[in-house]
């Protein structure tokens, strides 16, 4: 039950050393905060991605990067506004399925 007041979810400051360790053993790479947002970068099958908004339950966006050294420019480089730059093929979530306009043919 709430008392009526409407809750709003606090963007961390900072991510938490243990919290940091249990994303990094589980294959996370520079685990960041961006815009208030959880971020890091993981290898998939095909692709490399940068993560936006990584909590207990996954992740809110995932940029996918043909090469890792490309989502790790990309994260570094990133302010947390907008989408993520470098050369992503594809950016996808909840809802999201957006090809990078920059690599049109």
């Amino acid at each position: 039950m709430t008392s009526g007041k409407t809750r709003t979810r606090r963007r961390p400051t900072e991510i938490a050393a243990q919290d940091r360790a249990l994303l990094e053993a589980q294959g996370y790479r520079q685990v960041t905060l961006r815009g208030g947002r959880v971020c890091a970068v993981k290898g998939f099958v095909f692709t490399t991605a940068l993560l936006v908004g990584i909590d207990p339950f996954g992740y809110s966006l995932r940029y996918c990067y043909e090469h890792a050294h490309e989502a790790e420019a990309a994260l570094a480089e990133w302010d947390g506004t907008g989408h993520a730059g470098g050369p992503w093929i594809k950016c996808k979530g909840a809802g999201v399925e957006l090809l990078n306009p920059s690599l049109s043919c």
